[in-house]
């Protein structure tokens, strides 16, 4: 499932292929999020043809609510529905129930929940997920699992993890007493939480490794926490889990968490950040992030960034671009989202490269400098 290729000197970087039934995903690799079915604002065909996307992300949770199982089950799966032919992988929802602290209620059981579209009561417990994560038909399932917020007690944390190793164990169970749905393999990856606190981690990262999955993902962060707590817990982390399995840090983060993160030894990341902070006007680009409503872009014909491969990138101007966010044109929110996704799948593409050469450790050390600039 899950081959390393190159392995950096000076760090723990690494690149690899994950082998998938929809396609060989090369990492380190970034993922836009498709929450609802849909990267905001970007064609299928672009994230092929203009960002290259290996694979993308789904949300149980939303995909759940709109369009719903039923529809989903009825088109032959997201893949079928969104016209993907790509790797595909789904969040469980934890996450999404967390953030719904006033209307939700946390039980052995799992969560109960209303939605927030509706108001409507549903459950989600490790086997409902794993089921509704059957019908969406994704490539990489993750395990239900409770995300605790930043600050947090540590008795609080403590019960939190025992909850989540808990379900966990029943999400296995329900896994491997079920099948896909349509022909294709699916993979479960369990997730690590545990806060901030270093023994937590490491238990919690046993349990992950000691439960056999084809990967392990990395939640619970970037959720307030300083940057270097972040990247403390993930070489605690690191330190525990198999070298032969993916590992995926949730919901990370900027161009410089993103080459911290590799350097530590991470595979695969995914961001909302790209496009939303797109969709508001910051363009990420190899020479920096550029604040596209500021005036002194108004006369800059240059493009947005002759050092990325994407057309989109070299085609259109700054001043361009400037005028269509300001102007609050559609297209605007669409070709920052496509720049700035371009971007992030080059700078992973390079930095594998890089570990491939031999070279990752001199590069990074450049290069973080230059991409965390403010133009």
């Amino acid at each position: 499932m899950f081959r390393i290729i190159s392995k950096d000197k000076e760090t723990r970087a690494r690149s690899g292929i994950l082998r998938t039934s929809h396609g060989d995903i090369p990492t380190p690799i970034f993922m836009p999020v498709g929450t609802a079915g849909t990267v905001k604002g970007v064609f299928q065909e672009s994230l092929v043809s203009e960002i290259d996307a290996k694979i993308i992300l789904g949300n149980t949770y939303h995909l759940f609510l709109r369009p719903g199982t039923d529809v989903l089950k009825a088109a032959g799966g997201l893949h079928n529905f969104m016209n993907w032919d790509r790797p595909l992988l789904t969040d469980s929802g934890g996450y999404q129930v967390f953030s719904l602290t006033d209307i939700r209620k946390i039980t052995e059981e799992g969560t109960l929940f209303r939605s927030h579209i509706d108001g409507s009561k549903h459950m989600f417990t490790p086997e409902s997920t794993i089921d509704i994560q059957r019908i969406i038909g994704s490539d990489i399932m993750m395990a239900f699992d409770e995300c605790t917020p930043f600050p947090c007690e540590y008795k609080v944390a403590r019960k939190s993890l025992s909850l989540t190793h808990r379900w966990l164990d029943r999400a296995i169970e329900h896994y491997r007493n079920t099948e896909p749905l349509y022909g294709h393999e699916q993979m479960l990856f369990p997730i690590v939480q545990g806060s901030t606190f270093d023994d937590l981690r490491k238990e919690s990262a046993e349990k992950a490794a000691d439960a056999g999955m084809e990967g392990i993902a990395i939640g619970g962060l970037s959720v307030g926490e300083p940057a270097e707590e972040m990247y403390r817990i993930i070489e605690i982390v690191n330190e525990i889990l198999p070298e032969s399995k993916p590992r995926y840090l949730m919901g990370v983060g900027t161009p410089a968490n993103i080459l911290e993160g590799i350097e530590r030894g991470i595979d695969m990341f995914d961001c909302v950040m790209p496009t939303r902070n797109g969709r508001n006007g910051m363009i990420f680009t190899w020479k920096g992030t550029i604040n596209i409503r500021n005036k002194k872009w108004a006369f800059d014909f240059g493009p947005l960034d002759q050092d990325c491969p994407s057309n989109v990138s070299r085609t259109y101007s700054r001043a361009y671009l400037r005028h269509l966010v300001i102007s609050g044109e559609i297209l605007g929110a669409q070709i920052a989202s496509v720049q700035n996704l371009a971007f992030y799948l080059d700078l992973v593409s390079v930095a594998r490269k890089k570990i491939e050469e031999g070279e990752f450790a001199k590069w990074k050390r450049t290069i973080i400098k230059q991409v965390s600039e403010k133009l």
